[in-house]
């Protein structure tokens, strides 16, 4: 029995993913799954959101006050009072950090330590203008 090298057909899987530094990199057997590739939401997204859910909490009496959610949470107190003034920010920033782009490799682009000072300002014109500041600067990196 003899192979005709002009008719002979082999199949394989291969797939390229995102190495170190932006390289590609080729890779055999099957993809990665869908989530895998999602990312990782970014920290200060999920502060955010906990922020809301404790608002909600305490709207809804189901927790006193933020020491009650700071022993629940088994965090102190200044550190629930951290996470609670995100609130203060313009309804349309705190939109933009929940949904911001998802995190692929390395660090956040954003982080709550950024931001904290944003949430200071009352004027919620002058706190939009420096989260303009803010991704600006950050998109440049």
């Amino acid at each position: 029995m003899s192979i005709d090298p002009d008719t002979l057909t082999v199949e394989y899987k291969v797939h390229f993913a995102s190495a170190h530094r932006g390289r590609k990199k080729l890779t055999t057997g099957n993809a990665p799954t869908p989530a895998s590739i999602i990312g990782r939401i970014p920290r200060v997204a999920r502060v955010m959101a906990l922020a809301i859910k404790f608002d909600g909490l305490l709207a809804a009496g189901e927790v006193r006050d933020y020491a009650d959610i700071a022993r629940l949470g088994h965090v102190t107190r200044a550190r629930v009072t951290q996470m609670m003034n995100l609130l203060a920010l313009a309804p349309d920033i705190q939109e933009e950090i929940l949904f911001l782009e998802a995190v692929h490799i390395g660090r956040d682009l954003i982080m709550e330590q950024q931001i904290r000072p944003i949430a200071g300002h009352a004027d919620w014109q002058v706190q939009r203008r420096h989260w303009r500041a803010l991704k600006a600067t950050r998109q440049r990196h």
